[in-house]
């Protein structure tokens, strides 16, 4: 089905990204010297994964909130190809990431060190708003498409089966656990992301480093452990299940 095909995409976009991460991670952990190098070696470097790591997170909440389209569709009875599912994550990722990253980089790639508001407005903000606008739609459209489809697969147990028995209880609750906790594990996961981005915002120029630095931490460590947690939450958890 559709829906075993999202979430092995979803996990090839989430290796991705955390490829990526990895591989930057390990030149700046090894190879530190060289990295400091303000040459164009180490700004090509540093632009290209910083593009391919955030263009495949972008993918993982496109796939993200395409699997919670995909439920509801085949809930109704409705049908996406997944040839619209590849054109519509695949090219909505490139688009915001080259529209986030061309603004942040050109013509001067010294991105870093930006201290004037007017030019962090004009050359961070909207790398911001292309990064975290996905975020946003998946933290707040998820949770109402899966409360619309736990509705509708409360009515299609009530309208199949003249007694509900502690069984067909059993398989919806299971369905609206699984629910809850995809949108659990996106929060976890990205919540620090967007607290680290309004506090970024909100006192310009006096940035508390301390709570900052905490917040980085914390997006370290949450930002690869989607896939992981991932792999929990998507799993197939009643044998009668047709759609995952």
């Amino acid at each position: 089905s559709n829906g075993h095909k999202v979430i092995l995409w979803l996990a090839i976009a989430d290796f991705c990204a955390s490829l990526g991460v990895f591989v930057r991670s390990a030149m700046w952990r090894y190879f530190q010297p060289m990295m400091m190098k303000d040459d164009d070696a180490s700004v090509i470097f540093c632009a290209v994964t910083s593009a391919w790591t955030q263009y495949f997170y972008t993918c993982t909440w496109l796939w993200t909130f395409s699997y919670a389209i995909n439920v509801r569709s085949y809930l109704r009875g409705e049908h996406f190809s997944m040839r619209r599912y590849h054109a519509i994550v695949w090219t909505i990722g490139a688009l915001l990431t080259s529209v986030g990253l061309t603004v942040l980089y050109y013509p001067n790639a010294d991105c870093q060190n930006v201290k004037e508001l007017w030019t962090a407005l004009v050359r961070v903000l909207p790398n911001y708003c292309a990064t975290y606008l996905p975020i946003l739609i998946v933290m707040i459209g998820n949770p109402i498409i899966y409360q619309d489809c736990s509705k509708m697969i409360n009515e299609l147990f009530m309208s199949r089966y003249t007694r509900v028995t502690s069984y067909e209880r059993e398989v919806m609750a299971r369905f609206k656990w699984k629910f809850c906790l995809i949108n659990i594990v996106f929060y976890i996961c990205w919540l620090p992301n967007l607290i680290g981005g309004f506090i970024l915002w909100t006192v310009w120029g006096a940035i508390p480093e301390n709570i900052m630095i905490v917040i980085w931490y914390a997006m370290a460590a949450m930002n690869p452990l989607q896939a992981f947690l991932n792999a929990f939450v998507y799993r197939r958890w009643a044998k009668s299940q047709e759609e995952d």
